[in-house]
């Protein structure tokens, strides 16, 4: 994949930020990534969650639905799913604020600038939650809007994003 992934938009945290939006989209490529590094919160036991964006505005409709298998270190396994929420999740647990307790993610977004179709997404994430635990989350999640998406909001529910987080989005070449 080295020489096929173009950078389009990136943002480092330098100081807490409610959210981040990477833009870019559009129908120079099939398929975009996100890559997420040391996604930080700013206050204990945050649930990391994105939404697509449509002209530049998050689209907040209950539009999200989602599937994925999370996996823990410190118990089993387990099948996570919800339809008709207001945002995707990035992982299906919450992150706190001592050393490591942050979450990496890889996303790879298809059809969003397709508005006859629904735009959807894969999503490995790898985290330690607010409890110093270990977990994974592999899936995927639909919007089911028959819309174009020219970007992705990234934000914890009720809480901030802090400084070290880095966020890149990246046009895979056809």
């Amino acid at each position: 994949m080295a020489g096929s992934l173009i950078k389009i938009d990136e943002e480092i945290v330098t100081s807490a930020v409610a959210s981040v939006t990477l833009l870019g989209i559009d129908s120079t490529y099939d398929v975009y990534m996100v890559k997420i590094n040391n996604m930080i919160p700013s206050t204990d036991y945050l649930l990391g969650a994105f939404r697509f964006t449509e002209s530049g505005t998050p689209n907040t409709t209950s539009n999200y639905d989602r599937a994925a298998k999370f996996l823990r270190a410190d118990t089993t396994f387990g099948n996570i799913s919800g339809t008709n929420e207001a945002q995707g999740y990035i992982t299906d647990d919450r992150n706190g604020t001592a050393g490591n307790e942050s979450t990496q993610l890889i996303m790879y977004i298809f059809n969003a600038n397709n508005s006859g179709e629904y735009t959807f997404c894969t999503i490995e994430s790898s985290a330690r939650d607010a409890s110093g635990n270990l977990n994974g989350r592999q899936g995927g999640n639909t919007f089911t809007s028959n819309s174009s998406v020219d970007g992705v909001q990234f934000y914890y529910i009720s809480g901030n994003i802090d400084t070290g987080s880095k966020f890149t989005l990246y046009g895979l070449k056809k």
